[in-house]
């Protein structure tokens, strides 16, 4: 299979080392705006033939397209921020390619009522196109990482193998991890984590369908496993809370996020100081987004992982009935920032991203998940998936709550 990787930061870094051992990749192009990044991965992995670097603007269709046309790619790999999304997509659809992305088309709120109605939802862009990508053979796999991603794959899991009917899927992140050196340094993209957690939050219930709640609405405290222990957990916007209902039989679908009272604080004062502001204001002679400024003076999630320690958590938990009795598991996975580091060479939280969409696009190259139109993972069999998660050296585990 031949892929077109769009960005190259941590997560696209993760997924081309990765995938570098596997035998069914013959090229991944590695695409990015900076150029001087994609030779920086390039050279880490020691083939460039098989891993070509390319300059891309991820806003413009029309290079995408001819990218993907000049090297023949089967696969275009969407790794960027969600804002590049829509042309990314339609791109592929253009080229004729499969597409995957590991973070939905973005959502606007609700005019009038943000906290209660959902306006324009994450991936509706995409899903309203699925009748056309069907009608074309191509496949879209929406939600591809761990969160959008494994979580819905343990999602299906659990529907298959261990209930027999299904109250709620609460997808519950959390870590302990901290960087040393700095009071506030996310690890993972600002602009997205923005995103996602000063958006109004979707919550799915049945006969209700979405709605939404206040951001770090429903405060609960989550025991993680692995010695991460207890952290209080949050409503957050999500992807999963928009695609497991399509695909698994439930009652009602949550995902809450372990961030903390001073990173909530500091996305507060972000969100209060109008910082979080995606589109550009004139400043001087000038025209810049708030936001990207925001990431321009934060330090680089992919270059922080040796200042890192702890372990990240990502995970489904599920309650219900099997075989006549209540049951509640958490089926999850941790990843050692320690570990990842000397293994890989990269962050546990990147790492830990970019080993699902991997072991998509191997199930996807040998036909074993085959299909067409817009779907995310859940709508796949999660036995082959769960198999290779071995081979990868991504184990998960299960608790019964």
């Amino acid at each position: 299979m031949k892929i077109l990787l769009i960005g190259v930061g941590g997560v696209g870094e993760s997924i081309a080392i990765i995938a570098q051992k596997r035998n069914w990749l013959t090229q991944m192009v590695l695409a990015d705006y900076n150029l001087a990044r994609a030779r920086e991965v390039q050279s880490r992995l020691g083939d460039p033939a098989r891993f070509p670097a390319v300059k891309v603007d991820a806003s413009r269709k029309e290079e995408i397209v001819a990218l993907a046309r000049k090297h023949g790619v089967d696969l275009i790999m969407n790794a960027c921020d969600p804002r590049f999304n829509i042309p990314i997509f339609d791109a592929a659809f253009e080229a004729g390619c499969h597409y995957m992305d590991m973070a939905m088309t973005l959502s606007e709120p609700h005019p009038t009522e943000p906290f209660s109605k959902p306006g324009l939802k994450l991936g509706d862009y995409q899903f309203e196109r699925d009748r056309q990508w069907r009608e074309k053979g191509l496949l879209a796999l929406v939600g591809s990482g761990v969160e959008p991603g494994l979580a819905d794959v343990f999602a299906k899991y659990a529907e298959k193998h261990l209930f027999d009917e299904i109250d709620e899927v609460g997808v519950r992140d959390g870590s302990n991890i901290e960087v040393e050196g700095y009071e506030f340094a996310p690890n993972f993209s600002i602009w997205t984590t923005i995103e996602e957690c000063l958006n109004p939050p979707v919550i799915w219930e049945a006969g209700k369908g979405w709605h939404t709640t206040p951001p770090f609405s429903e405060p609960e405290v989550f025991d993680f496993p692995e010695g991460i222990g207890p952290v209080e957990c949050v409503n957050v916007e999500h992807e999963e809370v928009l695609l497991v209902p399509r695909w698994v039989k439930c009652k009602r679908v949550t995902f809450k996020y372990g961030l903390g009272d001073q990173f909530i604080g500091y996305l507060k004062m972000l969100r209060t100081l109008s910082l979080d502001n995606k589109n550009k204001i004139k400043v001087g002679s000038v025209e810049v987004a708030p936001r990207d400024v925001v990431a321009a003076c934060l330090p680089d999630p992919a270059h922080l992982g040796h200042k890192m320690k702890g372990k990240t958590c990502a995970g489904t938990m599920v309650s219900g009935v099997k075989d006549g009795k209540p049951r509640k598991v958490y089926l999850y996975q941790v990843a050692d920032n320690e570990w990842t580091m000397k293994h890989y060479g990269v962050q546990a939280v990147v790492w830990q991203t970019a080993v699902s969409p991997v072991i998509m696009m191997e199930l996807i190259a040998n036909g074993v998940w085959k299909d067409s139109g817009v779907r995310g993972p859940e709508a796949f069999d999660p036995d082959p998936f769960m198999i290779l998660m071995p081979e990868y050296e991504f184990p998960h585990g299960m608790k019964e709550l």
